[in-house]
């Protein structure tokens, strides 16, 4: 933006949100991995505010907090009593003008903290209206099949606006009018300050009622315009759980077909859920019930789910994915994850790698080539390249003071059911009998067996069991000819 460039973007965030029942406060709250006041933040962004100030209120720490976490250059004022929206705004701009800054030297944006569906393009929309229409106040409205609740756009036959009369004092006719107020606009900054001054509380909820700016416009005679919203939903607020989940539908939709559209193949649209910082390239395969969270970031030719969560993580090309939790984990190309796989963080699996059945890897490097096929922990170690860990294998990494950590050379083979008691080395091309429990080094190219010869206690269960079915059991086995031990005389 140049010519129509805001002088300050506000953002009314300061509301309690009852109707979350929620201890979080209400913008806070989070749609495709993004608070809602984060994605109002992002869509101001797109008209390049010279400055961002952010009203608070109700959870002022922790929605100001995430204020300095999310957008630092952002400032913030304390609302400190709910007196409308009127009031919250004079509160932003006498905040700015103590501070030094002027606001003058562009329109004034003001918009809801609320709306995560809200589009930089319907705000640049906004600004070319309220620029081309020379227009004191400009109005972003929407029309919607049900208005019902919400303040009629009345016009005149202009094309500018003439009142904005709320849904309990509308007559029939103006019912019938499916244009509504998003309680989003933009303002002439000189005339929006000279208006909030003549605001008053006089109605039902003694508050200063933003909307009133505009009927004092009209009196004295300013142009007041309206920019039509093209997609109705951007204008949404969140009040409730259930609009909560609403807007996250709606941005899953979105999210999905903007993919799909880059080409991504995603089989069920309606059972996956991508953050926005999700990045995908092209021929990448999603399968149903998939959910990618934070920054993941999937290369070409990789396959995800079915049945898949990834929380940060980087996917290789053409690996395939399935029936996985993993979180801040790398997962190489051509590699092969799941069924019912724990990725932990840490975890980072080379090229042509196998995590498979019920394995569990946390903090953890495995090598190019190396395979951990099921039913193994693997925690706090190193693997070289083309190892085989058997089935059943548990890295021990706690002492139960301390984390310690284990290497594996290069072409290893594990045997099934082995411990590897950490800290242990375990060298290039070694082996492990299977069963063993490794508690020393093992020289590269040897064989480690850590068990007991097996020794058989004859007649044990007849004698420590009997009656049982074991001893029955074994009794049988026996054969016809032999007495049975286990039953009385």
């Amino acid at each position: 933006m140049t010519s129509a460039r805001p002088s300050v973007v506000v953002i009314l965030a300061a509301g309690e949100g009852k109707r979350m029942k929620s201890a979080t406060p209400k913008v806070l709250h989070p749609v495709a991995g993004r608070s809602l006041l984060g994605h109002v933040i992002e869509a101001a962004s797109a008209i390049e505010p010279q400055h961002l100030m952010v009203v608070v209120g109700h959870g002022r720490d922790e929605v100001t907090a995430h204020v300095e976490e999310i957008a630092p250059w952002a400032l913030t004022v304390v609302q400190e009593r709910q007196g409308g929206t009127g009031h919250a705004v004079r509160v932003a701009l006498e905040d700015l003008a103590a501070r030094g800054i002027p606001t003058s030297d562009g329109p004034i944006v003001v918009l809801t903290g609320d709306t995560p569906l809200l589009t930089g393009g319907t705000l640049v929309g906004l600004l070319l209206e309220h620029g081309d229409t020379g227009a004191s106040a400009t109005v972003l409205t929407a029309r919607l099949g049900d208005p019902t609740g919400y303040g009629r756009i009345v016009r005149d036959p202009d094309g500018s606006v003439s009142a904005i009369v709320e849904d309990k004092d509308a007559t029939e006719e103006q019912r019938g009018i499916d244009e509504i107020n998003s309680g989003m606009y933009a303002f002439a900054a000189d005339r929006l300050a000279e208006s909030l001054a003549g605001l008053t509380t006089d109605n039902a909820q003694g508050e200063e009622y933003l909307t009133d700016v505009l009927g004092l416009l009209r009196r004295d005679g300013d142009i007041v315009s309206a920019s039509l919203c093209a997609d109705p939903s951007e204008i949404l607020g969140v009040n409730d759980r259930l609009q909560l989940a609403e807007a996250a539908a709606i941005m899953r939709d979105r999210i999905n077909a903007a993919w799909m559209r880059g080409g991504v193949a995603i089989l069920d649209p309606a059972s996956t859920w991508l953050d926005v910082d999700v990045d995908l390239e092209p021929d990448v395969t999603i399968r149903p019930n998939v959910t990618l969270r934070g920054p993941t970031s999937v290369a070409t030719g990789a396959i995800l789910g079915p049945g898949t969560t990834l929380t940060a993580c980087e996917v290789g090309e053409r690996a395939e994915v399935i029936h996985t939790w993993a979180e801040l984990a790398v997962i190489g190309s051509g590699s092969r994850v799941g069924p019912f796989t724990y990725l932990r963080p840490g975890t980072v699996l080379g090229s042509s790698t196998k995590a498979g059945a019920f394995v569990e890897i946390k903090n953890s490097v495995v090598g190019d080539g190396a395979k951990v096929p099921h039913l193994s922990y693997v925690g706090d170690a190193d693997i070289g390249e083309g190892t085989n860990i058997g089935a059943a294998t548990v890295v021990v990494n706690y002492d139960g003071v301390a984390k310690h950590r284990t290497r594996v050379g290069d072409h290893v083979r594990i045997g099934s059911d082995s411990m590897l008691v950490a800290p242990v080395t375990i060298g290039d091309g070694a082996y492990t009998a299977a069963g063993s429990v490794i508690t020393d080094d093992v020289p590269p190219g040897a064989m480690a067996v850590g068990r007991a010869r097996q020794r058989n206690i004859e007649g044990w269960v007849a004698r420590k069991r009997p009656g049982s079915a074991a001893a029955e059991a074994a009794a049988r086995a026996d054969g016809p000819e032999h007495d049975n031990p286990t039953r009385p005389a």
